[in-house]
């Protein structure tokens, strides 16, 4: 029987070169974190999960540390019995869901399986990632930036891209219709083979989302992620009903019990659960709840290379496994923490032979990426286009 013997957090960080800091909506975003939970067991066995960087990760370490005095002697085979998310407080969430994860990890290596095998009989060994990006464009200063970008994807091997909607358009007086031109153009450059998928970021009205969503279906757009704000469920409702292309969100519902009505209200095609904010446990019941209604899932997965990887064991442990998100403007962090760095090869990652997540963590990285304190981004303001002067 293996016993748990200390539970830990590693709070890394790297600042953004000028050149790599992105901005979205009215913030821009200065340096990477990155928060790492890690299970030492009295056979020498060590469990790793990453923990969402977005519920803080010095507060993660604080609840990491909470819960050390209740996991420390107990056996790693009573792992279900942890406590999992609530919903109701984000760094508490994202602890036990680093908590989680890592468990994952350290049960795979007791009984020598990936990760995928723990959870399905028959799962994939390897999985399309598609690259998640599109926040280095400013529609103020060449907003066609973002089709070079993506560009850069394709030549890279990548099948697949998400894309967000820009800088605040108030600034600059962008409406739907100036948005949807850049799509159109983003198709023709990057022609049909490419799956592209928006992220609106829960920032439009029901009306633009409903006359974005047309839009993207003539433009043959896999998906259209949160395009309203996330409580609103009739609004997703309505447009979920209202257009063909698949209309996905969930990404920050620590619960089954949260995403359940937007599940069985058909509010969302795709489901997105992140395995650094609901946990894998809790992952696992919101795709088999969703696959029940017929609603695939899609795991949000920002930020570094080990919530890479168990999320890539999830989806190749799904009925019907897609893709897998990757973040491409984390920076060098992402794939560092990794010892060999991420394995993927022309947009496909290839789940390695070794047991658990199937990767380790080099032994220097509070040294290479002390954790910096303060938040990642900073709010950004501007005069509106014609007060500018400009």
């Amino acid at each position: 029987m293996t016993r748990i013997t200390d539970v830990s957090t590693i709070c890394l960080s790297r600042l953004h070169e000028i050149e790599r800091q992105w901005t979205s909506s009215n913030f821009k975003t200065i340096k990477a974190d990155c928060a790492i939970v890690v299970i030492e067991t009295d056979n020498g066995l060590q469990g790793i999960g990453e923990a969402c960087a977005y519920g803080e990760p010095k507060v993660i370490a604080d609840w990491v540390d909470w819960y050390r005095r209740n996991l420390v002697g107990r056996s790693v085979d009573q792992f279900l019995s942890w406590p999992h998310t609530n919903g109701n407080n984000w760094g508490h969430d994202t602890a036990v869901a680093g908590i989680d994860c890592a468990l994952w990890d350290l049960r795979g290596k007791i009984e020598n399986k990936r990760v995928s095998e723990l959870i399905s009989d028959s799962p994939d060994d390897q999985v399309r990632m598609y690259a998640s990006g599109g926040v280095n464009y400013d529609w103020r200063h060449n907003p066609e930036s973002l089709i070079e970008e993506v560009l850069g994807y394709q030549r890279d091997g990548f099948t697949a891209s998400k894309v967000r909607i820009g800088t605040e358009w108030s600034w600059d007086g962008v409406t739907p219709d100036r948005f949807l031109g850049l799509m159109r153009d983003l198709r023709s450059a990057v022609g049909d083979e490419m799956e592209l998928m928006v992220d609106g970021n829960q920032r439009l009205t029901v009306d633009e989302g409903l006359f974005i969503a047309r839009g993207l279906s003539d433009l043959n757009f896999t998906w259209f992620e949160e395009p309203i704000p996330q409580d609103d469920i009739d609004g997703y409702v309505k447009i979920n009903s209202s257009v063909e292309i698949a209309i996905t969100g969930g990404e920050q519902f620590a619960t089954l019990e949260r995403i359940r009505p937007y599940i069985e209200r058909r509010a969302y095609d795709i489901v997105q659960p992140d395995c650094g904010i609901a946990g894998l446990s809790e992952s696992i019941k919101i795709a088999e709840y969703a696959n029940e209604f017929g609603i695939d899932t899609c795991p949000h997965s920002w930020h570094n290379g080990l919530m890479a990887m168990a999320h890539a064991h999830f989806v190749a442990a799904l009925p019907n496994p897609r893709v897998v998100e990757i973040c491409m403007p984390q920076g060098p962090l992402q794939s560092a923490i990794i010892s060999g760095g991420l394995p993927i090869t022309n947009g496909t990652l290839h789940l390695p032979d070794q047991p658990g997540f199937g990767v380790e963590i080099p032994d220097n990285l509070e040294e290479k990426f002390p954790y910096i304190e303060g938040s990642y981004a900073i709010v950004m303001d501007r005069l509106p286009l014609l007060q500018s002067g400009r």
